[in-house]
């Protein structure tokens, strides 16, 4: 099981620079993606609001635009 789900959209550059800065603030940290567009019920809760992390632990969400400081901070709260 992963502890952070990042979900995300086909051809979101903002997903991907999400994806690189969760990799470069937390490289231990196991990251499932998730594409919105496979499920009716993401695409509804988040729409365009991706990218959104969620903590699998706690259920809480960090969405778009985040930095390192926050990201690491958003992590640490777990």
């Amino acid at each position: 099981m992963s502890d952070v789900i990042l979900y995300s959209r086909p051809d979101c550059h903002l997903c991907e620079e999400a994806e690189e800065l969760l990799t470069r603030v937390a490289p231990e940290r196991a990251v499932r993606v998730v594409d919105i567009e496979d499920h009716i019920t993401l695409i509804d809760r988040y729409g365009l609001r991706v990218p959104v992390l969620r903590l699998e632990a706690t259920g809480q969400e960090l969405g778009w635009p985040f930095d390192a400081e926050g990201l690491a901070a958003f992590l640490g709260s777990a």
